[in-house]
């Protein structure tokens, strides 16, 4: 049997400080290493294609998702067997790449992701991430595989995953919680290894505040929600105003009949309340009918 061809795709941001001692240990382990230089200002691409890599430069800076994207591309075009993805900036540790792709190797697995949270791994992450990720992975229980670390970008997939990743829709740091969705959807074969993870000595280990981070991640988490669950998240809100029209609707002709007063305020409430459910209700179907029309057109893909 031929050996699986083994390709490392990382996303990298101004990490001039970090990307060759990051490429350098990486090449060691895989065939191939594709860097995409996500609008760097400083020398990022040109020490990465020095020091072996594979370098895309994209123009401006547009975010992970997108630069990852590119890199999963270039994989696909390489015929990569098996994917490995990992941040530019030093906290993941090279050296755990072979746990991440053996459960691939072995036909075990879909898509392997490296857990800062299992018994095993050597670093617990600051208490703001732990409680911003117990935020995520509440709003992604019925949207996102159950994984206890969904943020985490070292991961290793097959070549059915990453098909199915290589034309996701997020373009920042949502992508983490997408491919997670789209295992789910998919019905992919996840696990989950310790990986050792290190924030002590690094410098810009992330590109946006906490807050702004966590809220990005929120709204992912929910958009996702919505895609998934129309039916629930839009059509169960424009049932409820049906039903608050029909009591309404029921008090302005009771006391109509009763008093011959025609009550304008309760006649628009109604009027608005049949409005808002009838459309809500309507997006829900057509929402629904576009989710299962994307889901079978990828599962063709996939299969073909």
């Amino acid at each position: 049997m031929m050996k699986p061809l083994v390709v490392a795709c990382i996303p990298a941001y101004n990490e001039h400080k970090s990307i060759a001692d990051t490429v350098s240990k990486v090449s060691k382990l895989v065939d191939n290493v594709i860097v995409c230089d996500d609008g760097s200002k400083d020398t990022t691409g040109k020490i990465a294609e020095k020091c072996g890599a594979i370098v895309i430069r994209n123009p401006r800076n547009m975010g992970k998702g997108a630069a990852l994207k590119n890199c999963l591309k270039l994989a696909r075009k390489l015929s990569a067997d098996v994917v490995v993805t990992l941040d530019a900036d030093g906290q993941h540790d090279p050296g755990d790449i072979p746990k991440l792709f053996r459960p691939i190797m072995r036909g075990e697995a879909d898509l392997v992701v490296g857990s800062r949270y299992l018994e095993g791994s050597s670093m617990d992450p600051p208490l703001y991430r732990r409680l911003g990720l117990s935020v995520i992975n509440s709003l992604g229980q019925s949207t996102m595989v159950a994984v206890k670390d969904t943020q985490s970008g070292f991961r290793a997939f097959n070549k059915k995953a990453l098909e199915l990743f290589v034309d996701s829709d997020e373009e920042g740091f949502g992508v983490e919680s997408e491919q997670l969705a789209i295992a789910r959807r998919f019905d992919l074969r996840v696990q989950e290894v310790p990986t050792t993870v290190r924030y002590e000595g690094l410098e810009n280990t992330s590109k946006k505040d906490p807050v702004t981070h966590g809220l990005e991640l929120v709204t992912v988490a929910l958009k996702l929600l919505i895609q998934d669950r129309p039916l629930m998240m839009i059509g169960l809100p424009g049932a409820l105003f049906i039903a608050s029209s029909l009591v309404t609707g029921y008090l302005f002709v009771k006391e109509f009949n009763m008093y011959g007063y025609f009550s304008v305020p309760m006649a628009l409430i109604t009027f608005t309340f049949i409005t808002l459910g009838t459309l809500l209700i309507l997006s829900s179907l057509i929402f629904y009918a576009i989710y299962l029309l994307r889901l079978e057109i990828k599962k063709t893909k996939v299969s073909a």
